[in-house]
């Protein structure tokens, strides 16, 4: 059994912090659930580009509002509390948040703890993260 609190992965090098976003990352790929889940919070007045080419993501908004536009059909959706969007097909997309919007989210396959966004709002590939680590050797 994993039991984790939320406040002490916030004091952990799990908590990873961007300019958009930050992200508790309480489960991770190390621990073998086959998905690492998050709570992450997207800062408000922001614009976040994703395209997670590698994973599968599936969020539930806990508070906040914003929206999440669909760069392939043009679709854009309200987010508010009790809102869940998945990207099943590695979806393009981009999140406006409104306000401090907190989210738990789920990646399949899960990721390590590290990552953060590419160029292209991707994470990196497990493969790609192993070439760049061979690299640095």
């Amino acid at each position: 059994m994993i039991v984790r609190k939320l406040s002490d992965i916030r004091k952990s090098d799990r908590n990873v912090v961007s300019k958009t976003w930050e992200s508790a990352r309480l489960l991770l790929k190390d621990e073998g659930m086959g998905f690492s889940f998050h709570v992450t919070t997207l800062y408000a007045g922001t614009e976040i580009e994703m395209h997670y080419t590698n994973h599968l993501e599936a969020v539930l908004v806990l508070k906040g509002t914003g929206t999440i536009e669909d760069l392939a059909t043009g679709e854009t959706h309200r987010l508010a509390p009790g809102v869940m969007y998945a990207l099943n097909a590695h979806d393009h997309h981009i999140v406006r948040p409104q306000t401090d919007i907190l989210t738990a989210c789920v990646f399949n396959p899960p990721v390590t703890g590290r990552e953060v966004h590419d160029e292209n709002g991707a994470y990196p590939s497990e493969a790609d993260m192993a070439r760049q680590a061979a690299l640095a050797s």
